[in-house]
């Protein structure tokens, strides 16, 4: 579900029993988002720890804004206490909502500790004291059923025992009883000291709440980079000696917390509980340089970083997070990354194109950056919403819009005159009908690679009485030989095409041989796969436009690095493609699109992807309806045939020349 921009404060809600949350959009790769109802019902009840509910999903229900019917039940929660709700149905898909206090937010699908169970379970610990609701629906809309709730847990986290110093770890939700005693390590000014380790990341606000009655506490907290954090006395309570202490962690990474006293050598038990901290003191925003001043709703430059700030009463998604507005002037083809950081909410981006496409982003580098590195496919002014992944979220961040790194793959084609190519193309023959137009498949597709600056001068074009068997196989090999790593071989041919009866075999399933035929004589599929196993290029490219030539693929596309396109299928005809005063349909797009037709996204680099996708839309388009026969009379339509074997979608088949005048950056 895409989310999209309302007027300020606006934001959907879940009502039932007394809470009301907010409901966030998920990632493509979760079930739809939940939205709130479109008609309030009374709450289903209240639950309590241990209770086992039963309820009929049913019309007249609450309904989510996403069609699902929806009981509300209320369950009063205690701050550290962990609960497990589960909820089973055999006439629907269950699916699990729970909202509360401290920003308490938990949808499930499906039971994570049962494989293949569709009922759905929540395992969480409270935030804050207060009521939850828990909302018994259902994955699809409009699906009615009985269902049974089941409520467990309102116990603290397990406890655990006294460890010595340095030997256990904790988690967030977590309190843990130890003692400070001889024998434990100590600080460099004498107190004992116990360590525990967490893992933390960037932006999680922490309360670590240290206390005893037996020594003054005193807590530590330090991390990567230099982190560091302490607390002698509750701030919140006048003449306590126990320790409290507030804190954002700034990055990802293990944090070690330091439970010790305030004066040496004192010992004791002790309780540390660490738990989620609303309120948890903010790392000072970066200082914004002047070339960082931009307001909300204002252009960017590629190239430009700014700093700014989600507040209450900026403008709101539907989904109740609050959001800002930049803008900038893109161009077709050109890379650019947008990135958005923040150490006090959990980034993320939406970028809307000039016709309104929509992507959206919520991970970057680490998990709380958003990150969007993309093509831009169109000229116009784009919008990127600043926004936080969850609703209500606040706080500074730094957000920026910078030209895109080429994909690795594609970096490392060179360009220039990097495709090597044997182009053949035969209409004149002694022994079977001429053929108008494949003489000048080859020629043509020679002038267009010319003309892009992409063919090598050692390339070479064989028609009519030169193309001979002996010329043909010379020609294969002296372009062979002059084609390195870095460059593409391209063998093409235009002209009639045969079969032949053979033995049944792996390589022959139908037990027909394919070839090429030239001046003077065949070159069969089986010799074709001899020759291309011969070259060390990056990427080797054979095309063949004529009649049963969809039986080479299985000779030659059975290795790396090699793709065939091919104009029928292997027991098909091809016809000429008079329309275009070409010789074959495959031979005029070819050319069209290594001339560039085929580069979707504007990079000036056509890949095999792109290459596939192009000649598929042109053959639906123009060839669908020509008729094709085999050799025996049995009529059907030629269709097109692609082999990428082993070569990747976004692997580079020609690298364009840059557009004159072009912006840096594209």
């Amino acid at each position: 579900m895409l989310r999209t921009l309302l007027t300020a404060t606006t934001a959907l809600t879940l009502l039932g029993g007394s809470a009301a949350a907010q409901v966030s959009t998920r990632p493509a790769d979760t079930p739809p988002v939940r939205g709130g109802p479109r008609a309030a019902a009374a709450s289903a009840g209240e639950l309590r720890v241990g209770q086992t509910a039963r309820g009929d999903l049913s019309r007249g229900d609450a309904t989510l804004s996403t069609g699902e019917y929806a009981d509300h039940w209320t369950l009063a929660v205690r701050r550290g206490q962990t609960y497990e709700v589960s909820l089973s149905a055999s006439g629907f898909d269950p699916y699990l909502i729970v909202r509360g206090p401290g920003g308490l937010s938990e949808d499930n699908d499906d039971d994570p500790s049962a494989r293949g169970s569709r009922d759905s379970r929540i395992r969480f610990t409270a935030p804050a004291d207060g009521e939850a609701t828990i909302s018994a629906t259902s994955y699809a809309a409009r699906e009615t059923g009985a269902y049974v709730l089941t409520m467990g847990g309102g116990g603290t986290p397990p406890v655990r025992d006294t460890v010595s110093a340095s030997t256990g770890s904790v988690q967030l939700g977590q309190t843990l009883n130890g003692a400070l005693a001889s024998g434990d390590a100590r600080l460099a000014s004498g107190e004992f000291m116990d360590s525990w380790a967490l893992r933390g990341r960037r932006g999680q606000q922490l309360e670590v709440r240290l206390t005893s009655g037996a020594f003054d506490p005193y807590v530590a907290i330090t991390g990567p980079d230099g982190f560091s954090a302490f607390n002698d006395d509750d701030p919140s309570a006048d003449g306590s000696r126990d320790s409290r202490m507030l804190v954002t962690l700034p990055v990802d990474g293990e944090y070690e917390i330091t439970a010790t006293s305030y004066e040496p050598g004192e010992s004791g038990a002790y309780r540390l509980a660490v738990l989620e901290g609303a309120g948890a003191s903010k790392p000072p925003a970066n200082p914004v340089r002047p070339s960082e001043q931009a307001s909300p709703g204002g252009a960017i430059a590629i190239g430009q970083s700014v700093s700014g700030a989600l507040s209450a009463g900026d403008d709101t998604l539907d989904s109740g997070e609050y959001a800002d507005t930049y803008s900038f002037a893109g161009r077709r083809g050109q890379r650019v990354a947008v990135q958005l950081t923040s150490s006090a909410f959990d980034a993320y981006t939406i970028l809307l194109t000039p016709s309104g496409e929509q992507f959206d982003n919520d991970d970057g580098e680490n998990g709380t950056d958003s990150r969007q590195q993309l093509t831009l496919p169109e000229d116009g002014q784009y919008e990127v919403r600043v926004t936080s992944y969850r609703p209500g979220e606040t706080g500074s961040y730094r957000f920026s819009v910078d030209v895109g790194a080429e994909p690795v793959r594609q970096a490392s084609v060179p360009g220039g005159a990097r495709v090597f190519a044997v182009m053949v193309g035969v209409s004149d023959y002694e022994t079977q009908n001429d053929l108008p137009f494949t003489d000048e498949d080859a020629r043509k597709l020679a002038e267009t690679l010319q003309r892009e600056g992409s063919l090598n001068d050692a390339s070479l074009v064989l028609t009519n009485a030169e193309a001979t068997v002996s010329g043909v196989r010379r020609a294969f090999e002296r372009v062979a030989a002059e084609a390195g790593p870095d460059d593409m071989f391209l063998f093409f041919f235009s002209g009639h095409g045969n079969q032949e009866a053979v033995a049944v075999s792996g390589l022959e399933p139908d037990g027909k041989r394919e070839s090429i035929v030239l001046a003077d004589g065949e070159i069969t599929d089986a010799e074709m796969g001899r020759l291309f196993g011969s070259l060390r290029t990056r990427l080797s490219l054979l095309v063949i436009d004529s009649c049963f030539s969809g039986g080479f693929a299985r000779n030659v596309v059975d290795r790396p690095g090699v793709m065939g396109l091919f104009s029928s299928e292997e027991d098909l005809t091809s016809a000429v493609a008079d329309k275009f005063q070409a010789g074959g349909y495959l031979s005029h797009f070819l050319r069209e699109g290594m001339a560039g037709q085929a580069d979707a996204d504007g990079d000036r680099l056509v890949t095999a992807g792109e290459l596939s996708t192009y000649l598929r839309r042109q053959f639906r388009i123009e060839v669908e309806d020509v008729q094709s026969e085999t050799q025996d009379g049995q009529r059907n339509y030629q269709n097109l045939v692609i082999d990428r074997g082993g070569v990747q979608v976004d692997d580079v088949i020609v690298r364009l020349p840059a557009v004159q005048n072009a912006a840096a950056g594209s």
